[in-house]
């Protein structure tokens, strides 16, 4: 995915290309990824995320950062804050392209992180945040993920949970149903995932859902709290 060197074709004759689920945008080094996305749903992500985040939180853990976008855009509005950006391996090379050009101060270098094999970084983190990765990852991992948080997270920590989900067994939306068909043609073993068993499993590994919000795009924001370990 990454293009590797200058585009040195006249900045005229250069569009944004599509590659997967980004595109990458010209500017004066290598191309950068860009996903709509990102930019579409910034702003009401940001607004829920002004009511999660305290003045006494002092490190964030974003999982699958994806272009960076989310990061670049909300972490200037937490100064207090170290945003830690993650994501696979081979994605890090798109990640730093984002990452050398950014101003926020308070975002930190990117690291790998795979959920399903890796352990967060060796800090105490008071947030973790995701976007649209729960669909993507397979069950089995999204299960990893969960039961990571439940070992690393302390009391009145949060996990926050951007994208779409199931309620009941039924699609919120006729697009989310078409999404899902989408995501399975890709991989059988991605999709949207259920409500029921995000709750259940985060329930099951130490955590209670403090607020279901109702996003744009028949999205939803999912914030569980870290409860006190009990053993």
């Amino acid at each position: 995915m990454t293009l590797q060197g200058k585009d040195r074709r006249p900045k005229a004759d250069i569009q944004s290309r599509n590659y997967g689920h980004f595109k990458f945008l010209p500017y004066d080094g290598p191309m950068k990824p860009y996903s709509a996305a990102c930019e579409r749903n910034k702003e009401p992500i940001l607004q829920v995320l002004k009511t999660v985040i305290t003045r006494a939180d002092r490190r964030l853990l974003e999982v699958g950062t994806g272009t960076g976008q989310h990061a670049e855009f909300m972490a200037p509005y937490f100064p207090q804050l170290e945003w830690h950006p993650t994501d696979l391996g081979e994605r890090l090379s798109d990640l730093k392209i984002w990452h050398r050009d950014l101003r926020a101060s308070n975002i930190q270098p990117p690291q790998r992180l795979d959920v399903s094999k890796d352990d967060f970084p060796k800090l105490k983190f008071d947030l973790v945040f995701t976007a649209n990765t729960l669909h993507i990852m397979h069950w089995k991992d999204c299960k990893a993920f969960m039961k990571l948080l439940g070992n690393r997270l302390r009391e009145n920590s949060r996990a926050i949970f951007y994208g779409p989900f199931n309620y009941e067994g039924n699609f919120t939306s006729e697009s989310n149903r078409e999404f899902d068909a989408l995501l399975k043609e890709r991989d059988p073993l991605s999709g949207i995932r259920s409500f029921e068993d995000i709750h259940n499993n985060m329930t099951k590994h130490g955590f209670e859902l403090v607020e279901d919000v109702e996003m744009p795009a028949n999205n939803r924001m999912l914030i569980f709290n870290r409860l006190k370990f009990i053993g």
